[in-house]
Parts: C-alpha cells; sequence; structure tokens
C-alpha cells in the first residue's frame, strides 16, 4: 500500500480554523499523500481547559516532524506569551522562510516581485527576556549566540545555492548594536568566506534597505537577518504582492517543520466565512514539497504543483475573497482551486 505521510495540523483560533479546513479540503482533493492529525494551541487550546500549547500538541509535531498550523491569538501588551513564539523555541525551529512572490491576477505597483526572507527564529528580542528595573523602568535583553547566528547563515546559503537565488543580503543595524548586530554580520560573513564564496553577498543597513525595497524591490533577492527584523520585513515585503493573505511561511528545525500562515487570527472577521485561506494553501504547498525532498516521494511535489498551478489560474480567472477585490466565501475559493486542479 502506499505510504501515506502523517502531519499534524493546528486549526488555531479566530479564522484558523475556517482556513485550516479549506486547506484540508483542497489537498484531499489534489490527493495528496498526507494524513492529518488535529490537535490545538493558542485560544481554542484555553477554552479546552489545556495550556495555550499543550504538551499533547508538541509531542504530536516531535512524533509526525511535520505540521500546518493556522493563524493563533496573541494579546497585545499582556496574557500569554505567543504561541508562535513558544512552539519555535520548544521545536528548535529555528529557521523562518518567507517567500514574496508577485502573484497573477493580483496586480499592485510591482509586477515582478520575487524575494525570500531568510529569518533567524529563536534569538534577538523575541527571546522575551524583559525586567522591570525600577517602577516606570523597562529593559528588554537581545540576544545573539555564534552557535545560532552560524546555523541560519548556512541553512539560508544552501537554500540559495540549491534554488539557484542569485545574492544574498544582510540586513541589519551594526551601527548601533556593534556586539549583538555585529556578531551576526562576523557569522555570515565566515560561513560566506568558508564554504559560500561563490554567492554573491551583501550587507545592507536596514532602515534604509527598507527604503530601497519599497523603491524597487527587485535589487534584493535572498534577505538574511535575525529575529525582529524578519519579522517585520516580512510583513513589510508582503505588502508589495498583495498582503498578508497571500504570503506563505515556514518555520524550519534540524528535525522538524511547522508550516503557517504569515498573517494574525483576524478575530473581527471570524465565522463569516470571508478569510482568505490563500496564504495557508501556499503554505501547505511548502510543506508538501519538503515532505517530497525529506522523504523522497513525488507524490507530493506532483499535488504540490498541481495546487500551485490550480490557485494561480483561479486568480487569473478572478476568482478571489473580498481582501483581494472579489466576491468569494472562504469555502468558495478553495472550490474555485479544486474545479482547476485537472484543468
Amino acid at each position: 500500500m502506499p505510504t501515506i505521510h502523517d502531519a499534524v495540523i493546528i486549526p488555531g483560533d479566530g479564522i484558523g480554523p475556517a482556513v485550516s479546513a479549506a486547506v484540508a479540503k483542497v489537498l484531499s482533493a489534489a490527493g495528496a499523500p498526507v494524513r492529518f492529525h488535529e490537535h490545538h494551541a493558542g485560544l481554542a487550546a484555553l477554552e479546552d481547559g489545556d495550556d495555550v500549547l499543550p504538551q499533547s500538541t508538541v509531542d504530536a509535531v516531535r512524533e509526525h516532524h511535520v505540521a500546518l498550523k493556522g493563524p493563533c491569538t496573541t494579546p497585545v501588551g499582556k496574557g500569554f506569551t505567543s504561541v508562535n513564539v513558544q512552539l519555535r523555541k520548544r521545536l528548535d525551529l529555528f529557521a523562518a522562510i518567507r517567500p514574496v512572490r508577485s502573484l497573477p491576477g493580483v496586480p499592485t505597483r510591482y509586477d515582478d516581485v520575487d524575494l525570500v526572507i531568510f529569518r533567524e527564529n529563536t534569538e534577538g528580542l523575541y527571546s522575551g527576556v524583559e525586567n522591570e528595573i525600577v517602577p516606570g523602568v523597562v529593559t528588554s535583553l537581545k540576544i545573539a549566540s555564534r552557535d545560532a547566528c552560524t546555523r541560519i547563515a548556512r541553512r539560508a546559503f544552501v537554500y540559495a545555492k540549491r534554488r539557484g537565488r542569485k545574492k544574498v543580503t544582510v540586513f541589519h543595524k551594526a551601527n548601533i548594536m556593534k556586539l549583538s548586530d555585529g556578531l551576526f554580520l562576523d557569522c555570515v560573513k565566515q560561513v560566506h568566506d568558508d564554504e559560500f564564496n561563490d554567492i554573491p553577498y551583501e550587507t545592507q543597513i536596514i532602515d534604509a534597505g527598507c527604503m530601497k525595497i519599497v523603491q524597487d524591490p527587485t535589487q534584493f533577492d535572498l534577505l538574511l537577518m535575525e529575529n525582529l527584523y524578519g519579522d517585520v520585513i516580512s510583513d513589510l515585503a508582503a505588502g508589495l504582492v498583495g498582503g498578508l493573505g497571500v504570503v506563505p511561511g515556514s518555520n524550519l528545525g534540524d528535525e522538524d517543520a511547522v508550516f503557517e500562515a504569515v498573517h494574525g487570527s483576524a478575530p473581527d472577521i471570524a465565522g463569516k466565512g470571508i478569510a482568505n485561506p490563500l496564504a495557508l494553501l501556499m503554505s501547505a504547498v511548502m510543506m508538501l514539497n519538503h515532505l517530497s525532498e525529506t522523504r523522497k516521494d513525488d507524490r507530493c511535489l506532483k499535488a504540490a504543483n498541481a495546487i500551485k498551478k490550480a490557485y494561480n489560474r483561479a486568480l487569473e480567472d478572478n476568482q478571489k475573497t473580498g481582501d483581494l477585490g472579489g466576491t468569494l466565501t472562504t469555502d468558495g475559493f478553495a472550490d474555485a482551486v479544486i474545479e482547476r486542479l485537472n484543468g
């Protein structure tokens, strides 16, 4: 009997369950050889009387090594720590990869954006080490280690080499944060010089880099940076191609991988059936490509290619949800993709 690949699905909360269900329906229709095991995190887990990130969910990802995750709500300024940050730390998912590409049928002021954001996922200010020194005075500790900086640099250059990327640009603020960002730059340069000196490499102070991205994104290819910068830049870059509803993401470690949409849980439209499932569907395509590479299963690649072709055709045919100027519901877009799977 053909192998079926077990994977965890974490629906999340807000619009998460709706977009997750839509994506699972498309994968099933495409014949993707994946069997999902549902586990919870975020508000959905709290409502079940569990921790915000249950140990059973973490254990399930460790068992199956692959997960597709819907968005989870993170309270602003209070409440529990981000589920995303916790999951990345506990599974050591040190590399966040976010492709940002122009899509057919989604017009923006740019026609040919093709960027990949590589983000160190476990350190920096997102380490969450904060203290109130005295009333009214708070410090946040930015952490950078040679090991973490080196491994994200190596993963980025390996990706660039395998995928034929033209150039790696490191965004930094080492003119001010001379030790932490300075260490990041030193590690990247050493990895480049020792192992990947055939790949063009440059550095860019991040504030000037932001200006250059919005002036002309085609001057960049693969962008490598520390945690906080990567979070901000990936959202900025999403604005170049139509918004957070059309940008996928992956979080990779040495053993495990979690694929997720970049956008949040959008509680204001939860339950209305109008959320765009495309970003999570694109993340599922990344998951299938990952399974194809790691499990050596061409069926996963075939399903990934079919789904990508189908959602591109749907967009070209103006089959879109409201955030992209269309009228389709969440399920309506999934059905439009399914109708084009064999076309």
